[in-house]
């Protein structure tokens, strides 16, 4: 009788975040929003109401306006988010190796490109059977994370065999989390000097799916309270705020553009952050950064100084690694 083999199965890491267009333009943007807004977990509308308005008046309108926002933070090398991405994903893969854990690491985007299929296609080619997949969403939201699985659950359900799985739900209390947000502003500070106010903005979701059980706010809340409490400040120096509305339903609140609108009234500096996003991204090199300053100057206030992603910090990369290793073998 041969001996039974006592190897551990060999393990890769899936690197998950939302998308981005090919290209900044018209064409690129309206394939990717068509995919984005067709998601149900996106856009909860019974499909006889939505599609219409989808197909008949948005993809019609929107892509050459967000088209020429994409057109204004994009890079040489890219959209940012794309460029962001690679760059976790090869400081992750080399920051593990330099820690004894010799895995492949891989990107996915939940729309877009590389695709779900992709990215598990290029770990099973390495050899991979079990998958550990981070979706980099701090706070868990059925837009965004549940996305992520029901993608997953779409590509595995078309193959005969797929890996094991294990999937990385939320971070939003983790202690490495909350110490890099910590660090990245006061390095902040350090160089650029203190605001008034910190306002922690977090993309919105519509009230009507917090209203219905998804944790998404309270998830933005306590890591709002976790770094007011990390940086020592009073309850009058920071609010916890929610940015990207659309359409004309209610969303969280407060709303991101109201408040800074309110405070150009009555402060001259504020710092803004961006917890929710891992990369930077149009929302924040955009409309934070542009749309919202704008908001905030015309108002009356001086200065809106914003604090960056995480992106491919040394401390983000360790918190990743700190989250996958009590994950792996």
């Amino acid at each position: 009788m041969s001996e039974q083999s006592t190897s551990q199965p060999v393990q890769g890491i899936l690197l998950v975040n939302l998308g981005t267009p090919d290209a900044p333009t018209p064409a690129a943007v309206k394939r990717y929003l068509a995919e984005f807004l067709h998601d149900r977990r996106v856009v909860d509308l019974t499909r006889w109401l939505w599609c219409p308005i989808l197909h008949g008046i948005i993809l019609n309108t929107r892509p050459k306006k967000v088209a020429h926002a994409y057109a204004s933070v994009w890079t040489e090398e890219g959209s940012p988010l794309m460029v962001i991405s690679r760059q976790q994903q090869q400081a992750l893969q080399d920051k593990l190796a330099r820690q004894g854990y010799d895995l492949p690491v891989e990107l996915a985007m939940t729309y877009g490109n590389p695709s779900m299929a992709k990215g598990l296609d290029a770990l099973m080619a390495q050899g991979v059977e079990e998958v550990i997949v981070l979706p980099l969403y701090p706070q868990y939201s059925a837009t965004t994370t549940g996305a992520v699985f029901d993608q997953l659950a779409r590509v595995i359900g078309k193959r005969p065999e797929f890996p094991a799985l294990t999937f990385i739900r939320d971070y939003y209390r983790s202690p490495g989390y909350i110490s890099a947000l910590a660090q990245s502003v006061r390095e902040h500070w350090q160089e650029y000097g203190k605001g008034e106010r910190l306002l922690m903005s977090f993309h919105g979701i519509p009230q009507r799916y917090a209203d219905n059980g998804d944790p998404y706010p309270e998830h933005c809340r306590q890591t709002a309270q976790a770094l007011a409490a990390e940086l020592e400040l009073s309850d009058e120096q920071w609010i916890c705020s929610f940015q990207s509305r659309f359409g004309k339903e209610e969303w969280l609140k407060p709303y991101t553009d109201i408040t800074l609108q309110q405070w150009g009234k009555e402060i001259e500096q504020v710092d803004v952050i961006c917890p929710a996003f891992a990369a930077d991204c149009l929302e924040t090199l955009e409309e934070i950064q542009v749309e919202n300053h704008d908001l905030f100057i015309e108002a009356g206030g001086k200065t809106l100084s914003y604090i960056p992603a995480l992106n491919a910090r040394d401390d983000h990369i360790q918190m990743m690694i700190d989250l996958l290793v009590a994950k792996l073998n």
